[in-house]
């Protein structure tokens, strides 16, 4: 399985999602690639998203934002975008899942809070998929 979470400039929201959902498949057990970027990547991680996930002991420091290709996702099960559209970056025929989460925080740790819900509904629901 693979997934992909993707925003604009690949220093906040998305990068946010790639560690918690990292961190979850690691505490599941889960066997699923995880990959990242943006539509237009940033110059840095922002330093608040760093702290709040250092916050919940993850660190995600040595990250620099990087480019969402349609390479990444050609064999994706799942895209997550926040603040674009898999229409930026799909290749032709692709067949994998797209889901848009508009965040309805704006304060960096409410975001990384509703993220970190987020992933693991996402986490629960590809389970009871493959369970059924």
């Amino acid at each position: 399985m693979k997934l992909a979470f993707v925003c604009v400039g690949n220093a906040g929201r998305s990068q946010m999602a790639a560690a918690l959902a990292e961190r979850e498949r690691d505490q599941r057990g889960v066997n699923a690639a995880i990959v990242t970027g943006g539509v237009d990547p940033a110059e840095s991680v922002h330093d608040e998203v760093v702290a709040a996930l250092r916050e919940v002991d993850i660190d995600i420091g040595d990250r620099a934002p990087r480019e969402i290709s349609p390479g990444d996702i050609e064999d994706a099960d799942y895209v997550v975008t926040m603040g674009c559209s898999v229409d930026q970056f799909r290749p032709e025929g692709w067949s994998g899942e797209s889901r848009k989460w508009d965040l309805e925080a704006n304060e960096t740790r409410e975001q990384r809070d509703e993220i970190e819900r987020r992933v693991a509904e996402l986490f629960d629901e590809i389970e009871a998929q493959r369970a059924a």
